[in-house]
């Protein structure tokens, strides 16, 4: 396989102005209404640049996509690396709940319009999966949780959450949910 070239600079900021444009649009939760053309002139740039860098509407959701779970997935190591194994846990698990409440259009579009592009759903997802058993490995390793935590678990908890989004009041029963969670993993003395 060929890796794909470098961007340069302007090519570059055009392609993040591209994106930066689609999240606001997915966040506003109108990505179905606008023509896919009009996401070169929201951003400020020319058809050309938006069809050569996301030739597809569900090219350019599935780079979103990509992503905003590589900036989890960084979240997760940065927290590792500056702070102790169950607060990083826990502060991961509250921030990913903060990310389903800002992106909700990411996640309803997403749902609409990448259910048959399994595969980058599915990478997607086993990059948080190994986040997540990364940041849970750690904490059972210096003893602030059960040696019996496994990500899948917490995952299955997350997943839980975000799909009850439409709820009355979710963010307050979201949060309360992730302080059951982690109430439930801790070593008991």
């Amino acid at each position: 396989m060929i890796a794909d070239k470098p961007l340069r600079a302007d090519a570059r900021r055009k392609r993040e102005a591209l994106l930066a444009t689609a999240r606001k649009v997915f966040d506003a939760g109108n990505f179905f209404d606008l023509r896919f053309d009009d996401f070169a002139s929201l951003a400020g740039v020319g058809t050309g640049t938006l069809y050569r860098h996301f030739p597809t509407r569900e090219a350019l959701a599935e780079a979103v996509y990509r992503e905003e779970v590589a900036t989890l997935c960084e979240r997760a190591r940065r927290l590792q690396a500056t702070m102790p194994a169950d607060e990083a846990l826990a502060t991961f698990l509250r921030d990913m709940v903060d990310h389903m409440d800002a992106h909700q259009g990411l996640a309803r579009t997403l749902a609409t319009l990448m259910a048959d592009r399994s595969s980058a759903l599915a990478e997607g997802s086993q990059a948080l999966e190994q986040a997540v058993t990364d940041i849970v490995a750690a904490a059972v390793r210096d003893g602030a949780i059960r040696d019996d935590v496994e990500a899948g678990a917490v995952m299955m908890a997350l997943h839980g959450i975000g799909a009850a989004h439409d709820r009355p009041g979710w963010r307050a029963e979201a949060d309360g949910v992730i302080t059951l969670v982690l109430d439930g993993m801790r070593r008991r003395q």
